[in-house]
């Protein structure tokens, strides 16, 4: 069986080194040693100032809402992502506006976002989708024009840079996700990323109960990763550079074999990819069915991903047109991708989609 994505495994003697450490010290959780080094060691490698590492991506969204004060109102965000970056905005009693995407690139269309801004707009929630960057230079002019925050979902971010700077050092909160399935995890985690001690302090905070030096002058959640993850995370960045690169050599080979029959992300100028995904967009609905159905047949499985447009979602009571974000997400479709994808099965995969293409 060839799923769409494997989790990454260090060297298990690399983990048991970390679970001898957690047993001497018997600290398990709390910003223990280990996370405290794992998020100093992360912050140096992106170039940020400030890494509060937490439970998960989704958690780290909604913490950082709450970390800017952002509790109720208008939320400016995409369409065309995973379903948490909506259901967060839901979960905490906003309201996502959407605004439909680029062609393109598939982020967030930065000339449609001022038309969606009201006198209840708080913040723009944009998505770096599959890694690639948003027109973050654009987002940042418009949201000090009109007075509100930039959160980014970089979930698929880690590992990118963009003008020379890491992709997660834009806005005031760039949150990622450490899932088990990403280029870089810590089996399940996630982080905020600021470069503002304020807001900082905030996240700290608000992940631990609201406490401040024992006092809880914040209303706050459990948003704490335990010495089990960061031993995951501390095993996993030192091999970053090699995994990116493997995935690298995995979608030249993708893109050899599919050369001019399918449609794929617009490259971006001055961007270092990480590799995070190989998405291709197909005719229409009906070829990608069909292509699904003939990689299922030889036990591959590729992921609709990202199906359906988000502003489609049931409990969205206010239904936005997003033609554009709609089209592509019934087009749309990830083809396998991890670490240890042989080059064999990435010239089958690629053939069957070759031979099934219109």
């Amino acid at each position: 069986m060839i799923n769409v994505t494997r989790s990454f495994m260090p060297p298990m003697e690399e983990y048991e080194e970390y679970l001898k450490k957690i047993w001497d010290s018997r600290y398990l959780t709390n910003e223990g040693p280990l996370l405290k080094e794992l998020q100093k060691k992360l912050e140096e490698y992106l170039g940020v100032n400030y890494v509060s590492m937490v439970t998960n991506g989704t958690i780290a969204i909604q913490l950082a809402l709450n970390a800017l004060d952002i509790t109720e109102g208008e939320i400016i965000t995409t369409p065309f992502s995973f379903v948490a970056t909506t259901s967060c905005i839901v979960w905490e009693r906003c309201k996502p506006v959407f605004v439909d995407i680029d062609k393109d690139t598939f982020c967030i269309d930065v000339n449609k976002i001022e038309e969606a801004i009201t006198n209840k707009t708080k913040a723009i929630m944009a998505v770096h989708v599959y890694g690639y960057p948003c027109d973050v230079e654009k987002i940042q002019e418009i949201a000090e024009k009109h007075g509100l925050k930039v959160i980014y979902d970089a979930a698929h971010a880690f590992g990118c840079r963009y003008k020379g700077k890491s992709l997660l050092s834009y806005g005031d909160i760039s949150t990622c996700s450490f899932h088990a399935t990403k280029v870089f995890h810590t089996i399940e985690g996630g982080a905020c990323i600021t470069n503002n001690k304020e807001i900082y302090d905030k996240l700290q905070s608000i992940k631990n109960f609201g406490s401040v030096n024992g006092n809880y002058d914040n209303v706050g959640i459990n948003g704490k990763i335990t010495e089990f993850n960061a031993a995951m995370g501390l095993c996993n960045l030192k091999y970053i550079k090699e995994i990116i690169e493997e995935r690298k050599e995995i979608c030249e080979t993708y893109d050899k074999i599919l050369e001019g029959k399918v449609v794929r992300p617009k490259v971006v100028e001055n961007l270092e990819y990480n590799y995070i995904y190989y998405p291709i967009i197909l005719k229409d609905e009906e070829e990608t069915l069909k292509i699904i159905d003939a990689l299922h047949k030889e036990e591959i499985n590729p992921r609709r991903y990202f199906y359906p447009s988000l502003n489609t979602l049931k409990y969205i009571t206010d239904k936005e047109n997003c033609p554009i974000s709609e089209d592509i997400s019934k087009r749309a479709l990830c083809l396998p991708l991890y670490n240890g994808l042989t080059k064999e099965e990435v010239i089958k995969i690629g053939s069957i989609v070759k031979e099934n293409i219109k």
